[in-house]
Protein backbone atom coordinates (compact mmCIF):
# COMPACT_ATOMS: atom_id res chain seq x y z
CA UNK A 1 0.00 0.00 0.00
CA UNK A 2 1.34 3.28 -0.95
CA UNK A 3 2.19 5.81 2.14
CA UNK A 4 -0.50 8.33 2.16
CA UNK A 5 1.03 10.42 5.33
CA UNK A 6 5.04 10.91 4.79
CA UNK A 7 7.47 12.78 6.59
CA UNK A 8 7.04 16.71 6.01
CA UNK A 9 3.27 16.91 5.91
CA UNK A 10 1.33 19.03 7.39
CA UNK A 11 -1.12 17.01 9.50
CA UNK A 12 -3.91 17.91 12.00
CA UNK A 13 -4.83 15.77 15.29
CA UNK A 14 -8.30 14.26 15.36
CA UNK A 15 -8.64 12.61 18.33
CA UNK A 16 -6.70 12.64 21.70
CA UNK A 17 -5.33 15.31 24.20
CA UNK A 18 -4.30 17.50 21.45
CA UNK A 19 -7.31 17.60 19.22
CA UNK A 20 -7.23 20.33 16.58
CA UNK A 21 -3.78 21.26 17.04
CA UNK A 22 -1.45 21.00 13.74
CA UNK A 23 2.07 19.80 13.04
CA UNK A 24 4.50 18.27 11.00
CA UNK A 25 5.40 15.08 10.74
CA UNK A 26 9.30 14.10 11.95
CA UNK A 27 8.73 10.74 11.34
CA UNK A 28 6.64 7.74 10.06
CA UNK A 29 6.86 4.18 11.60
CA UNK A 30 4.82 1.75 8.96
CA UNK A 31 4.87 -1.50 11.09
CA UNK A 32 4.04 0.17 14.33
CA UNK A 33 1.42 2.26 11.91
CA UNK A 34 2.67 5.15 14.12
CA UNK A 35 4.10 8.82 13.39
CA UNK A 36 6.24 11.51 15.68
CA UNK A 37 4.64 14.93 14.77
CA UNK A 38 6.45 17.91 15.75
CA UNK A 39 4.87 19.82 18.92
CA UNK A 40 2.25 17.09 18.72
CA UNK A 41 1.60 14.52 22.48
CA UNK A 42 4.57 15.48 24.05
CA UNK A 43 5.89 13.55 26.96
CA UNK A 44 7.99 14.08 30.04
CA UNK A 45 10.47 12.22 30.57
CA UNK A 46 13.07 12.04 32.98
CA UNK A 47 16.58 10.91 31.78
CA UNK A 48 20.02 10.34 33.34
CA UNK A 49 23.18 12.35 32.82
CA UNK A 50 25.69 10.53 30.72
CA UNK A 51 29.15 12.02 29.57
CA UNK A 52 27.27 14.18 26.25
CA UNK A 53 23.92 14.64 27.36
CA UNK A 54 22.23 16.57 30.07
CA UNK A 55 20.23 15.05 33.11
CA UNK A 56 16.67 16.18 34.22
CA UNK A 57 13.08 15.81 32.64
CA UNK A 58 13.13 16.73 29.03
CA UNK A 59 10.07 17.16 26.98
CA UNK A 60 9.87 15.10 23.43
CA UNK A 61 7.21 13.70 21.10
CA UNK A 62 5.63 10.31 21.70
CA UNK A 63 4.44 8.35 18.58
CA UNK A 64 1.05 8.99 17.42
CA UNK A 65 -1.51 6.80 15.89
CA UNK A 66 -2.26 7.14 11.70
CA UNK A 67 -5.78 6.98 12.47
CA UNK A 68 -5.44 9.60 14.91
CA UNK A 69 -3.84 12.03 12.12
CA UNK A 70 -5.35 13.59 8.78
CA UNK A 71 -3.20 15.72 6.42
CA UNK A 72 -3.93 19.03 6.22
CA UNK A 73 -5.53 20.22 2.87
CA UNK A 74 -2.56 22.63 1.46
CA UNK A 75 -5.83 25.11 0.49
CA UNK A 76 -7.65 26.00 3.85
CA UNK A 77 -5.80 23.79 6.09
CA UNK A 78 -8.76 21.09 7.60
CA UNK A 79 -8.01 17.95 7.65
CA UNK A 80 -8.33 15.82 4.79
CA UNK A 81 -8.83 11.83 3.13
CA UNK A 82 -6.05 11.19 0.57
CA UNK A 83 -6.31 9.52 -2.42
CA UNK A 84 -3.97 9.02 -5.98
CA UNK A 85 -3.72 10.39 -9.08
CA UNK A 86 -2.07 9.00 -11.96
CA UNK A 87 -0.55 12.18 -14.47
CA UNK A 88 -0.17 12.14 -17.57
CA UNK A 89 3.49 11.62 -17.44
CA UNK A 90 2.88 8.22 -15.72
CA UNK A 91 3.72 9.86 -12.18
CA UNK A 92 1.35 8.96 -9.15
CA UNK A 93 0.64 12.17 -6.85
CA UNK A 94 -1.12 12.07 -3.56
CA UNK A 95 -4.63 14.48 -3.59
CA UNK A 96 -6.83 15.78 -1.43
CA UNK A 97 -10.05 14.63 -1.64
CA UNK A 98 -11.42 17.94 -0.03
CA UNK A 99 -10.48 20.39 -2.28
CA UNK A 100 -8.39 17.74 -5.39
CA UNK A 101 -5.71 19.93 -4.30
CA UNK A 102 -2.16 17.85 -4.99
CA UNK A 103 -0.07 17.09 -1.82
CA UNK A 104 3.18 16.69 -2.97
CA UNK A 105 5.25 18.08 -6.09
Amino acid sequence: MAAKIKKGDKVVVLAGRDKGRTGEVIQVMPKDERALVRGVNVVKRHQRQTANQEGGIISKEAPIHLSNIAVADPKDGKPTRVGFQVLEDGNKVRVAKRSGEKIDG
